[in-house]
C-alpha cells in the first residue's frame, strides 16, 4: 500500500488543520449513516490514503500546538487541543482495525491442521499386542479373540484393554508456522497499529487485537477436539473415556504449539514489528495465555490424578510428547512474559515423571498382593500371569524414557527378614543391570512368589506343579519373545527360570508317575520256597489291578488339565510316554505268561502297550475324556 507522505517540518496554519479535521468527521460513525455503513479499508485506496495523512496531521499538529509559545499560536492550540477529533479518529481506526482482522479470520484450512510429525511417529493401537488381558471391565472385543482362554479375573488389578496400546513420540519435525493473514492485509494493519500507538491507545489495540484472535484460535481447538474442562472435570471422568482424550490430546497439542502457537506469534511480530517494545509480545499473550493454559491443564489434570497400573502407558506417551514439544514450547514461548508457560509446561513434565515412578511402584506391590485364592481350573496359565507378562513387554517397548526416568532400584525383601509375605532378591550378582532392568526382574519375582502361592490351593500336588510349569513357561516365552525384553533381563536370569521350568516339570512327573511306575517293579512278586521259586499269581492279579485304577485315575483327571502350549504339551506326553510305556512293556513281557495261564486273565491285563500310548494322547487337552481308556483287541 502507498504510504502516506510525512508532514512538512513548519506550523501548520488553520486550513490544513481544518482540511484534515473534515477527513476524520466525514467518517465519524457516530454522526453520519453513511460512515456506520461503510469501511474505509474497504474501499478506494485514495480514501485510505487521504484518512491516514489526516490523522497524522492531526497528531502531528497536536504535538506541535504543545509547544508553542506564541500568542499568535495560542489559538491553533485552542483547535487543536480539543480531544474530540483525535478521539474519533482513533475510535474509527479501532473499528477499521477489528474489521480487518475480522475479515480475515477464518478458520485455519484442514490440511493447515496435519500433524507434521505424524508420519515419523507411531500411533497407538491396539494390533500392537498379540495378547492382552483386561483386568477390569468393558474387555474389548477385539483383545478377547486373542485370549488364550478367559478365566477369573485377578482381584486387585484393574486395566483396561487399551491400555496396552502404545506410542513412541520420538518425533524428528519442528516448528512450521503459517500465513494466517494476506501480506497486504498485515500492512493496513500495521498502519493502523502504528496510528491508534502513537495517539495512546496502545491498549485498545491490544484488546481489540487479542479478542478476535482468540476467537480464531478458540474455532481451532474446536476443530482439534480441545474441550473447555477445569482440571476438576477432567479428574471426574472415567480412565476410559480419558484414554481417548489423551490420544487426540497428543495431536492437537504438537499441532498447537507448532502450527497455531508458532503462526499467531509470526502474525504479532509481523503486524507490531518496529512500533514498540514488547508489544508485539503482549498482543501474543493477549491471544494465546488462555487457550494455552486450557490446553495444558489437561496435561497437570492427568498429571496429578490418582495412580493406577492401567494409566502407565497413557501417562508415558503423554511424557514423551510433552518431553518432544518442549524445545518448540520454550521456541514459541521465549519472552519473560510468557514465564509461566514454559513453567507450567516443565513442572508438567516433571510431575508426569514421578507419576511413572509412582505407578511402578504400584503396580509392583498390587502384583505382590494380588489376593485371588480360588484355583485356576486345569492348571492353566493365570490371568495375572498373562497381565504382568503383557504388561512388562509393553514396559520394555518405552525402555528409552523408562531408563532416564527410573533412576533407584526396587525396594526388595531382605533374606534375612522373616516375612513370608515378602520374596526374597539378591540383586547382587545383578549390579551391572540398569534400575529399569531390575524393576522388571523384580516383578518377575513377585509374580513367581504370588503364584507360588497359588499353586498351593490346589488339593493335588501334581496339578500344583503343572500350574507352576504353565506359568513360567508363559514367564520364558514372553521374556524370549520380546527382543528389547530379553535383552533387559539377560540371558543369566533367563537362564535361572528356564530352570524354574524343568524343575516344576521333574516334580510333577514325580508326583505323578513315581506311584504308578511304583505298581511295575518286581519286589512283592516272587516267592521262595525249599525246592523251588516262581510268581505269586495273587500279588501280580493284585499289581495288576492296582496299576489299571492308578493310571485309569491319572487319565480321567489329567485329560481335563491344560498344557495351553502345544509344544509344551507334546513335550510332557513324550517324558511320560518315555517312562511308562518301556516300564509297562517290560512288566507286560515278563509276567503276562503268569495271568494268561489263569481264569479270566481280561481282568487284569487289561490294557496293551498301544492302549497307554494312546491314552497318553489324551492328557492335558482340557475337557473329559468321553470314555473309558479306548482299547486294542488282543
Amino acid at each position: 500500500m502507498e504510504q502516506p507522505p510525512e508532514s512538512g517540518s513548519g506550523r501548520w496554519s488553520g486550513l490544513e488543520f481544518e482540511a484534515a479535521r473534515k477527513i476524520i468527521l466525514r467518517w465519524d460513525s457516530t454522526a453520519s449513516e453513511e460512515a456506520r455503513e461503510k469501511m474505509i479499508f474497504d474501499g478506494d485506496r485514495d480514501e485510505v490514503n487521504r484518512y491516514l495523512q489526516a490523522v497524522d496531521e492531526i497528531q502531528r499538529s497536536m504535538s506541535t500546538a504543545s509547544i508553542s509559545s506564541t500568542a499568535e499560536d495560542q489559538e491553533s492550540n485552542n483547535m487543536v487541543n480539543n480531544p474530540a477529533t483525535i478521539q474519533i479518529a482513533m475510535a474509527r481506526l479501532e473499528d477499521e482495525f477489528r474489521n480487518i482482522l475480522l475479515i480475515h479470520t477464518s478458520p485455519i484450512e484442514a490440511d493447515s491442521l496435519t500433524d507434521p510429525s505424524s508420519s515419523s511417529s507411531r500411533l497407538s493401537t491396539d494390533e500392537s499386542l498379540d495378547e492382552s488381558l483386561s483386568l477390569g471391565e468393558g474387555l474389548d472385543a477385539r483383545v478377547k479373540q486373542h485370549q488364550e482362554d478367559e478365566e477369573q479375573q485377578p482381584e486387585g488389578i484393574s486395566a483396561d484393554s487399551s491400555s496396552f496400546s502404545h506410542s513412541s513420540y520420538r518425533s524428528t519435525s519442528s516448528i512450521r508456522e503459517i500465513d494466517l493473514i494476506p501480506e497486504e492485509a498485515i500492512n493496513d494493519l500495521q498502519c493502523i497499529a502504528k496510528r491508534m500507538i502513537s495517539g495512546g491507545f496502545l491498549r485498545e489495540c491490544i484488546q481489540v487485537y487479542g479478542s478476535v484472535r482468540k476467537s480464531a484460535v478458540d474455532a481451532s481447538f474446536r476443530r482439534l477436539g480441545i474441550e473447555k474442562l477445569s482440571i476438576g472435570d477432567i479428574q471426574r471422568l472415567e480412565w476410559d473415556a480419558l484414554e481417548t482424550k489423551i490420544r487426540r490430546w497428543i495431536r492437537a497439542a504438537r499441532i498447537c504449539v507448532r502450527i497455531l502457537f508458532a503462526s499467531e506469534k509470526k502474525l504479532c511480530e509481523q503486524i507490531f514489528a518496529g512500533v514498540g517494545t514488547a508489544i508485539d509480545d503482549a498482543c501474543f499473550m493477549e491471544t494465546i495465555k488462555a487457550p494455552a493454559i486450557q490446553l495444558f491443564n489437561f496435561a497437570e489434570a492427568i498429571s496429578i490424578s490418582r495412580r493406577s497400573p492401567e494409566k502407565l502407558f497413557k501417562i508415558l506417551d503423554l511424557h514423551d510428547a510433552l518431553m518432544d514439544l518442549l524445545p518448540d514450547i520454550e521456541a514459541v514461548f521465549d519472552s519473560k512474559s510468557s514465564d509461566s508457560i514454559r513453567v507450567q509446561a516443565a513442572e508438567i513434565l516433571s510431575r508426569l515423571a514421578e507419576a511413572v515412578r509412582g505407578i511402578l511402584s504400584e503396580f509392583e506391590n498390587a502384583v505382590l498382593r494380588e489376593p485371588s485364592r480360588v484355583p485356576v481350573p486345569g492348571g492353566t496359565i493365570h490371568p495375572l500371569t498373562r497381565y504382568v507378562m503383557n504388561y512388562i513387554s509393553l514396559i520394555s517397548d518405552y525402555k528409552q524414557t523408562l531408563i532416564e526416568l527410573i533412576m533407584s532400584k526396587p525396594s526388595t525383601g531382605s533374606r534375612n527378614s522373616g516375612d513370608p509375605t515378602t520374596p526374597d532378591m539378591d540383586f547382587a550378582e545383578l549390579e551391572e543391570k540398569t534400575p529399569l532392568a531390575l524393576h522388571l526382574i523384580w516383578i518377575i519375582v513377585i509374580l513367581q512368589f504370588n503364584l507360588d502361592g497359588k499353586s498351593k490351593h490346589y488339593k493335588d500336588a501334581s496339578i500344583s506343579h503343572l500350574f507352576m510349569m504353565n506359568n513360567v513357561h508363559y514367564i520364558v516365552q514372553k521374556v524370549k519373545g520380546s527382543p528389547e525384553l530379553r535383552e533387559m533381563i539377560g540371558d543369566d536370569y533367563l537362564k535361572k527360570l528356564t530352570g524354574k521350568l524343568r524343575q516344576a516339570a521333574t516334580s510333577y512327573q514325580r508326583a505323578t508317575w513315581v506311584n504308578v511306575l511304583h505298581c511295575l517293579r518286581d519286589e512283592g512278586l516272587h516267592v521262595s520256597g525249599s525246592f523251588s521259586s516262581g510268581v505269586s499269581k495273587s500279588a501280580l492279579r493284585e499289581r495288576f489291578k492296582t496299576f489299571n485304577a492308578m493310571f485309569e485315575e491319572v487319565h480321567r483327571t489329567q485329560a481335563t488339565w491344560l498344557v495351553p502350549d502345544p509344544q509344551l504339551r507334546e513335550e510332557l506326553r513324550i517324558s511320560i510316554s518315555e517312562k511308562l510305556i518301556p516300564a509297562y512293556r517290560s512288566f507286560l513281557g515278563r509276567f503276562r505268561s503268569h495271568i494268561e495261564s489263569g481264569k479270566h486273565p481280561e481282568n487284569y491285563i487289561k490294557y496293551s502297550v498301544e492302549d497307554l500310548e494312546d491314552a497318553v494322547l489324551d492328557f492335558f487337552e482340557g475337557y473329559p475324556v468321553s470314555q473309558n481308556l479306548r482299547r486294542r483287541s488282543h
